[in-house]
């Protein structure tokens, strides 16, 4: 495990020309997207950032992610360990007009003034790897699937409850 902190921004374009590799961690605490759509975390996200240039010329940026989050159990709302890790592939740019001529292995970022300022980067692909639904497994949640089912609704009930009831009333007629 790396104790090693990334550094806020780089020069991608030195770093791509000398095939450099960069690894650390970044806090949890300091991605404000990533909490505001989970929650508070404690921890950080292991990072291992690649830069190279490849055969046609295009530098780009190939990572691998890896954290344990907290997230709420979507039964019962307690929070349950997830384990998440991620590879991508970015291609480094300079404006969105040429984020269309970008081989399609790859997803656009962009380089504006020669930096690149990393926490949006690695915060971007940790929101984009995020389990849409989190479920305990059934044996580990304290709520049961019984106690979630509503019970059975009788013919009557459904039929006073129909906004199209009282039409059906008039056709009978």
């Amino acid at each position: 495990m790396s104790t090693t902190r990334l550094p806020k921004s780089v020069e991608p374009w030195r770093l791509a020309a000398n095939a450099e590799r960069l690894e650390g961690s970044v806090p949890l605490e300091d991605m404000p997207r990533l909490v505001e759509a989970v929650g508070s975390q404690a921890g950080s996200c292991q990072v291992t950032l690649a830069f190279d240039i490849d055969q046609q010329g295009q530098r780009h940026i190939e990572g691998w992610l890896a954290l344990d989050l907290a997230m709420p159990c979507q039964r019962c709302l307690q929070p349950m360990p997830v384990a998440l890790e991620n590879s991508f592939l970015l291609g480094m740019i300079t404006s969105d007009a040429l984020a269309s001529a970008l081989p399609s292995r790859y997803e656009p970022v962009i380089v504006e003034d020669d930096q690149l300022e990393l926490l949006p980067v690695v915060e971007d692909e940790v929101l984009l790897m995020l389990p849409q639904v989190v479920y305990h497994d059934e044996s580990e949640c304290p709520v049961s699937r019984d106690a979630l089912q509503s019970g059975e609704d009788s013919e009557e009930t459904v039929a006073d409850d129909n906004p199209f009831s009282v039409l059906r009333s008039l056709k009978n007629q």
